[in-house]
């Protein structure tokens, strides 16, 4: 499903709510609220509403972490989901070869998954490393897609056998439920839960600020075009990368950038060829068509893209589309 461009306004709190069971692996939710926790810092920042909304419930108030720390204050399971709300639930791994469903926390939290009615855009199922293994458990993953750690793969296919498992992938998108493979990449998955619900540049702030590359997706290994040339730390370009991204329409010209870095326009040149790889004005026309392709595979007309991208005219959308080398024309685009 292709989605309408980003312009940063999106509105709506998510409720998420990440389930903690006895040693469930800290890295699993430490990473992926971190980057929540930032993205809602982001869009502050910017003057935009939070969107998530973060907690933390489980079986019992207390319980021990992966690597012995001790957790206390953990809600209950949520009895009921507030009508027109949305909300992602969070499963978690837990240490082993195998997981253990037979103690008590984790009978109780299966008893409650299969009471959630599941359905893109109100409750959604995210699942972190073996996480898989416990939806797999209460039923959550008959009859579709997903993945985990590679070590709980087999385990996954016995557990549902009507379950298509995915090696060998960073996360896997299907309808309301959303797996990833283990540990670091379900900070990948929750960047991407990011740039769909914020858009693709407040992720890419949010990459940036963890320090961390960014996949584009589950089945598209090639960077987001948000993320191309950000893999540097020089934090002035990064100040333009982000406000160009943000607002492609804006009227921008190197001397405008270079205020932003707080340098002159020949440096500025210099230090995006030098860190960036690519001149100021040739990264502005990528991210203009980066979000021109997207208005055009949404269904609006190439004149609304070109506008919408920040485009002068359609002419010049159509220039920079065989500029780049773009399959197929704007009114006509090639395979994504």
């Amino acid at each position: 499903m292709e989605r309408e461009p980003h312009d940063g306004t999106g509105s709506g709190l998510i409720r998420v709510v990440f389930i903690l069971l006895e040693d469930s692996l800290v890295l699993d939710w430490a990473g992926p609220a971190e980057a929540l926790r930032i993205a809602n810092q982001c869009l502050r920042a910017a003057g935009q509403p939070e969107r998530f909304s973060i907690e933390f419930a489980g079986p019992a108030a207390a319980t021990r972490g992966s690597v012995g720390v001790q957790l206390c204050g953990i809600a209950p399971l949520p009895e009921r989901w507030a009508t027109g709300e949305c909300s992602w639930i969070v499963l978690l791994g837990q240490p082993g070869r195998t997981i253990d469903v037979s103690g008590e926390g984790s009978r109780t939290l299966l008893h409650w998954l299969r009471g959630q009615r599941l359905a893109p855009g109100r409750l959604e199922l995210v699942t972190i490393c073996a996480g898989a293994v416990l939806a797999a458990h209460a039923g959550l993953l008959a009859g579709r897609r997903a993945t985990t750690h590679h070590q709980h793969l087999e385990e996954l296919k016995a557990v549902e056998p009507r379950c298509e498992v995915a090696a060998n992938r960073v996360f896997v998108a299907d309808g309301a439920i959303h797996s990833s493979a283990g540990v670091t990449t379900g900070i990948d998955l929750l960047l991407e839960r990011i740039a769909a619900t914020c858009g693709p540049a407040v992720a890419a702030q949010v990459a940036q600020t963890l320090v961390v590359a960014m996949r584009r997706g589950p089945h598209d290994p090639e960077l987001s075009p948000f993320l191309h040339h950000r893999n540097h730390l020089h934090a002035g370009l990064h100040r333009v990368q982000d406000a160009v991204s943000q607002q492609p329409r804006a009227a921008w010209t190197v001397p405008g950038m270079a205020e932003l870095a707080h340098t002159s326009p020949r440096h500025l040149t210099r230090l995006f060829v030098e860190h960036a790889g690519i001149a100021p004005l040739e990264y502005l026309r990528r991210i203009r068509l980066a979000v021109a392709e997207t208005a055009l595979r949404s269904g609006r007309s190439v004149a609304q893209a070109a506008d919408l991208a920040g485009f002068s005219s359609d002419t010049q959308l159509r220039r920079a589309w065989h500029q780049f080398g773009r399959p197929g024309t704007p009114s006509a685009p090639g395979p994504h």
